[in-house]
């Protein structure tokens, strides 16, 4: 069995959509990084998005007995092609029917320039089942993103990307799924250590 941790980075204080660009965490908070370090398991392999948000947050709760993997560019978020780094109601105000669908009917329809829910967790995908294969007994602690880790939950869920995306994942929290023989379990979303 697999077991994965996900972790979503530390807060980057941005009141505008983030995918691709690449924008610092907040890790000063080390009391909650101390628990979110105790939480996790002690012997895993341990890999991030290439982006610096989730590279740090990686770097901050790696420990000596933890094997570090190269960095994932396809564990990074969604990409919001022309709306990244704009605000919510720039964007509503922008494309008011294209990001209304975006939101309320996930799947096919993309960003501008950017991809769709179905893009991002078919990438997302194919990265995890290349992992499940490569270590089918291992913990795996991934840092990675809202979405990212949305994709996932849907995944072990078997629920809609709109029934996913009703999950909160906070920042600095863990997800734990595990993936054995083709099925899935959830053992929690957005646990804040």
């Amino acid at each position: 069995m697999t077991t994965w941790h996900w972790v979503r980075h530390g807060p980057t204080h941005e009141k505008t959509f983030v995918g691709w660009r690449d924008v610092p965490a907040d890790l000063s908070d080390t009391d909650q990084i101390a628990r979110l370090r105790a939480h996790l398991p002690d012997t895993a392999l341990i890999l991030s998005s290439d982006l610096i948000r989730c590279v740090a947050t990686a770097d901050v709760i790696e420990t000596a007995t933890h094997h570090r993997l190269p960095h994932k560019p396809d564990l990074r978020e969604m990409d919001f092609g022309t709306w990244d780094g704009m605000h919510f109601r720039d964007v509503a105000a922008r494309d008011p029917e294209l990001s209304r669908a975006y939101w309320e009917t996930p799947g096919d329809i993309q960003a501008p320039d950017g991809e769709s829910w179905n893009q991002t967790a078919a990438r997302v995908n194919a990265q995890v089942d290349a992992l499940n294969a490569a270590h089918p007994q291992a913990d795996i602690i991934a840092v990675a993103h809202f979405g990212v880790i949305l994709t996932q939950v849907q995944r072990a869920l078997g629920v809609t990307a709109y029934e996913a995306m009703a999950h909160k994942i906070d920042n600095l929290s863990v997800t734990r799924l595990s993936h054995e023989d083709g099925a899935w379990t959830v053992h929690h979303i957005n646990h804040l250590p």
